[in-house]
């Protein structure tokens, strides 16, 4: 744990110095953050039904997925994990006194938390401000907002485990780019990335809420909003552990068979 921990701070400290990166990041998102309210306003002005999540709780949806894009983007990745595989240079990961999936786990953790820090508050601040109907409310009340970070810091967990299997994969296909997209694509529109789950259809719902997608973004966001009840997010919270021990348990397997089918050839 000591190594591991060492490796995250470095690689916290290292991703914190991009900060001008970040500032593009911000002005990018709150780009498609207005943009994706003005589509969600003009659909619910012509909408003749009572819509399944109201649409001050969708704002809030939309702020907070921008917020805390890099915790819940299957699609960021770490191209040096990618070469590593690619090239053969696997090998001198092996060499390392220190479990692989336990260090990878910790990089890809300290990245991803390093771009939400330098991006999630300055957005989370101004969507706190905004004129109507753009503005996000506060949590309804402080039990909420910690179920709120229970939750998110646990699909935070859930998504690098998720990230550790796309990795895992590129073991068998040598496709970094296949991997990326079919994880990226499938896991993101699952995880309501794409289309928040309460507006998808039915059918699709009772596929999305038996996969692990959505406990990672759409599970978090929907607690703060409260659109998720205070005792089914004790209940979800309670899930998303239970999935998270599955995805390391089933990461940790996938990766000591892809190691023990290794070949690395040359000098």
């Amino acid at each position: 744990m000591k190594a591991y921990m060492s490796v995250f701070k470095l690689r916290l400290s290292n991703g914190l110095q991009y900060r001008t990166a970040a500032l593009a990041g911000i002005a990018t998102q709150f780009f498609w953050g207005f943009v994706i309210i003005m589509v969600f306003e003009a659909f619910y002005s012509g909408a003749t039904a009572q819509p399944p999540i109201s649409l001050t709780q969708l704002i809030t949806y939309v702020w907070l997925q921008q917020a805390f894009l890099a915790f819940v983007m299957l699609w960021f990745r770490d191209n040096e994990l990618f070469q590593l595989i690619t090239t053969g240079n696997i090998a001198y990961e092996l060499c390392r006194p220190s479990g692989i999936y336990g260090l990878w786990y910790a990089k890809l953790l300290a990245q991803r938390l390093a771009s939400a820090l330098l991006r999630s508050l300055p957005i989370v601040t101004v969507a706190f401000i905004l004129p109507q109907p753009y503005r996000m409310p506060l949590p309804s009340d402080p039990f909420t907002f910690l179920l709120f970070i229970a939750s998110l810091i646990l699909g935070l967990l859930m998504i690098v485990s998720l990230s550790m299997l796309m990795y895992i994969s590129v073991f068998v296909t040598l496709s970094p780019a296949g991997s990326l997209l079919m994880f990226g694509v499938i896991g993101e529109f699952l995880a309501g990335m794409v289309i928040p789950v309460p507006l998808m259809p039915s059918w699709l719902q009772s596929i999305v809420y038996v996969l692990p997608f959505r406990w990672t973004a759409d599970f978090p966001f929907r607690v703060y909003s409260g659109h998720i009840p205070k005792e089914e997010a004790l209940v979800g919270i309670a899930i998303q552990l239970i999935w998270f021990l599955v995805l390391v348990g089933l990461g940790r397997l996938a990766m000591a068979k892809a190691l023990s089918r290794v070949v690395v050839n040359g000098g």
